[in-house]
């Protein structure tokens, strides 16, 4: 997050706890004619398996949100609010997250350059303080959750079945999707 991301989020964390919800993130993108503020809230982990973030919950932290902005005003000029939920490809935001995704791939771009690289995706293996380890191509790489300037996870679209599952050849193996062999 930047700076200015930051001090928002500090801002607005404890509103968003408040209403039993949990700021994940916020990602600010100034533009010429008003910035976006986006908000990324989420059950608390404890909750995770019985319910999760509806539109209901957006609209009442938007509500709840967008007065408190008015009163402190942290933002100049123009902004447009949106408060979203983490969906299935979830932004990280910080070491924490990460740790709580241990096992799972991430799309992740760096602020400043490691290895040559700027991009990468890979298996998340740990977290050690701020450090992030990553299985990219097979190697390990670690990179500093503070250098780390967007990070998605990558879900498996097959385990969830909305992507075809592929056998050895790379044909769909779903039942009833194999061709019949011609005799």
């Amino acid at each position: 997050m930047t700076d200015k991301a930051d001090e928002i989020a500090a801002l607005l964390a404890p509103t968003v706890a408040a209403m039993g919800l949990e700021l994940l993130g916020i990602e600010y993108l100034p533009a010429p004619g008003g910035a976006v503020v986006r908000l990324y809230i989420d059950v608390p982990q404890a909750e995770a398996d019985e319910r999760s973030v509806g539109i209901e919950d957006c609209e009442a932290v938007s509500r709840e949100v967008s007065a408190q902005l008015d009163v402190e005003d942290p933002i100049s000029g123009n902004y447009t609010l949106e408060v979203s939920s983490p969906g299935l490809d979830r932004p990280l935001f910080g070491a924490a997250q990460f740790a709580r995704f241990v096992g799972e791939s991430a799309k992740v771009a760096l602020k400043l350059p490691q290895d040559g690289r700027r991009r990468l995706q890979g298996r998340i293996l740990r977290v050690e303080g701020d450090a992030v380890a990553f299985d990219v191509d097979g190697s390990e790489l670690v990179v500093d959750a503070n250098n780390v300037d967007k990070a998605r996870l990558v879900p498996d679209w097959v385990a969830l079945g909305l992507a075809p599952a592929r056998d050895k050849s790379g044909r769909d193996a779903r039942p009833g999707k194999q061709k019949k062999p011609t005799r």
